[in-house]
């Protein structure tokens, strides 16, 4: 760092500032696995939007690279150090500043855990509805900047739907608000949304206000069922939709995967469920009802896979119910005991659901890797796995991804539906958005960033060599 930064950073942030060797290397990476070549210059753990504004003005007068950063929980590479940059830390604007239980909202700093804001408001009969597999560990801030997903999306929308607005410093230090805290408004441009999603790339969000829930009346009942099939799985989660349901929950595990978690847990822990007597191939539909009439919706939806050919349990009751939701809980931790994974995140329309899973497992063939491949089946969202051995993604499994992302894309699909884009994913981009959209977004880049400092790198880099895959 040249010594005329360091001074200026120590004299505006003090003790905020560190350099300390531990802090430089743990934001050169996220849950992606990803590493970044270089470390940061310094690392700013911000407690204050003043010490953010007084960052970025510094920032934007020197022009150096600003890498705003919450729980590091991301999987795109989004919030990693880049060369010459300095991370901006916002774990520790951890305050909920407000909840107003009449209005149904909370207001909260950047770096609050999802799951905490949950756990605070449920005294008050609200709950918060945005619930990513990480919401224990994941940030609000970082959740807004991804716009992430999670298990109860069918039902309750992506993170986009609970914000009502947000504080966001700029790259120049100004500080703006956008939105309100009414539930209708349509005053001006919805800067709000355009912020949602826009992974640090033209502010810095401080703080948010987003909107809570009552909860839901009694207790969710869960229903699980397993089929000889993907095929015939896929299409009992089709028939589901098709029968006007909603549940909250609508989960599909697939064959390869299945089999891992019923290794990984064991006998005990699957005893007297669907997946105790488990035969190769089979594969895994979980669904769960929740609110006023959740036990005749999951009666209804239980009738639907037994139709469907599925071996169906309908949980008795919540401790039931959770034995059941453990099994694709347990997704993750069975992966990641046969080796290193590769988290990807594709959508498809959920019509195309099963012609995207026959895709990925002719492309594990072509390929010659196996992609263990679960399903957000109530709106599309797929979570295709590659689990390798070693420090650095294979280059087939690339090439898989490669062919994996533009068969998502030819389906009527995204790239990703809650991960973002980061780092990973960025040399794709372009061609899912086309020419003209891809440079208009460009130019809004340019608006809210004229000297390029926010978070370089990710999203728009389309001269950058193609990625080798993430260093461990």
């Amino acid at each position: 760092m040249p010594d005329d930064l360091l001074h200026r950073l120590r004299d505006e942030l003090g003790a905020s500032v560190s350099l300390a060797a531990g802090d430089l290397d743990r934001v050169r990476e996220d849950r992606s696995g990803h590493r970044s070549a270089h470390p940061p210059i310094a690392v700013v753990h911000a407690a204050s939007v003043d010490e953010v504004r007084r960052l970025m003005r510094l920032a934007h007068e020197t022009r150096t690279p600003v890498v705003p950063r919450g729980a590091g929980t991301g999987l795109a590479g989004g919030g990693i150090a880049s060369e010459g940059a300095v991370v901006l830390d916002l774990s520790r604007m951890d305050r909920i500043l407000e909840v107003d239980a009449a209005d149904e909202l909370a207001v909260v700093e950047a770096g609050v855990l999802n799951g905490d804001l949950d756990r605070a408001v449920r005294p008050l009969g609200l709950w918060y509805a945005p619930d990513p597999a990480s919401r224990a560990i994941s940030s609000i801030g970082g959740n807004i900047a991804t716009n992430a997903g999670g298990l109860l999306c069918a039902k309750y929308g992506v993170t986009r739907e609970a914000v009502l607005g947000l504080a966001v410093v700029l790259a120049d230090g100004r500080l703006v608000r956008t939105g309100r805290r009414t539930v209708k408004g349509v005053t001006g441009y919805d800067l709000t949304a355009l912020l949602t999603g826009s992974e640090g790339t033209l502010g810095v969000i401080v703080e948010a206000t987003v909107r809570l829930r009552p909860l839901p009346s009694g207790e969710p009942v869960t229903v699980a069922a397993v089929f000889p099939g993907l095929d015939a799985a896929a299409a009992a989660c089709s028939a589901v939709v098709a029968a006007r349901l909603r549940p909250a929950m609508l989960e599909l595990v697939d064959g390869g995967g299945l089999a891992r978690i019923r290794r990984h847990l064991g006998d005990a822990a699957v005893a007297g469920t669907p997946i105790e007597h488990l035969r190769a191939g089979e594969a895994f539909v979980l669904a769960q009802a929740d609110d006023v009439g959740a036990a005749a919706t999951a009666a209804r939806i239980a009738d639907v896979l037994r139709d469907a050919g599925g071996r169906v349990e309908l949980a008795r009751d919540a401790v039931e119910g959770e034995r059941l939701v453990a099994i694709r809980r347990a997704w993750h931790p069975a992966l990641a005991a046969d080796g290193e994974v590769l988290i990807e995140d594709v959508s498809v329309p959920r019509s195309k659901l099963a012609a995207m899973f026959r895709a990925i497992d002719e492309i594990g063939r072509r390929h010659g890797v196996e992609i263990p491949t679960l399903a957000h089946a109530g709106d599309g969202n797929l979570h295709p796995n590659f689990v390798f051995a070693g420090d650095v993604v294979p280059d087939r499994v690339w090439a898989a991804a490669d062919e994996l992302f533009r068969t998502a894309v030819a389906l009527g699909g995204t790239l990703t539906g809650e991960h973002g884009v980061g780092i990973l994913k960025r040399r794709w981009l372009r061609d899912e958005l086309g020419d003209d959209s891809w440079e208009l977004q460009r130019a809004i880049k340019a608006v809210f960033d004229p000297n390029g400092i926010l978070n370089p790198g990710v999203m728009f880099d389309p001269d950058a060599a193609p990625e080798a895959g993430p260093d461990r």
